[in-house]
């Protein structure tokens, strides 16, 4: 997936608001891209799932894999979008379902980066480093979080 192809998803989106996560997220926060991503990771209202759906068909996109209400994943055959649906309170703060409760979105994680010099919203360097905890990480997980630490200073899991 190329810096391109990412954000005609987000000016597609742009009406519904949506916020990148993982490696995109990661290559927002740092204003460059470090890595080849699979795929784009897209945090979203779950009030907004249906209009996010009719935008991204309107594009090519179908769903291929259902695992809601933690993600889904939808595909326009060459490019996979990884969408995971956020309940949000009158606080700012959000959650997202997961398979042993929910994770936690404060308030103030919403932040912007940029991809190819055009802002873009984002979850921040400290909810990137939480959400990428718990798990043995592949690679990619390992990069990114090495990034993180080069930039930012930050601890990261690993």
């Amino acid at each position: 997936m190329d810096a391109r192809t990412v954000l005609r998803v987000l000016e597609t989106l742009a009406p519904a608001r949506v916020w990148l996560a993982g490696g995109w997220g990661v290559d927002a926060l740092l204003g460059r891209q470090t890595r080849e991503h699979r795929d784009l990771d897209l945090l979203h209202r779950r009030e907004q799932e249906p209009a996010v759906l009719a935008a991204l068909a309107e594009l090519g996109y179908h769903e291929t894999l259902d695992l809601r209400p933690v993600r889904f994943v939808l595909s326009d055959g060459g490019t996979e979008l990884d969408l995971h649906p956020l309940v949000f309170a009158a606080d700012g703060s959000a959650v997202q379902a997961a398979p042993d409760g929910t994770f936690p979105y404060p308030a103030g994680c919403f932040v912007t980066g940029r991809i190819d010099g055009v802002e873009v919203p984002c979850v921040s360097v400290a909810q990137q480093v939480f959400f990428h905890q718990g798990y043995e990480p592949a690679g990619r997980d390992l990069a990114d979080m090495r990034a993180l630490r080069e930039e930012f200073g930050v601890d990261t899991h690993f």
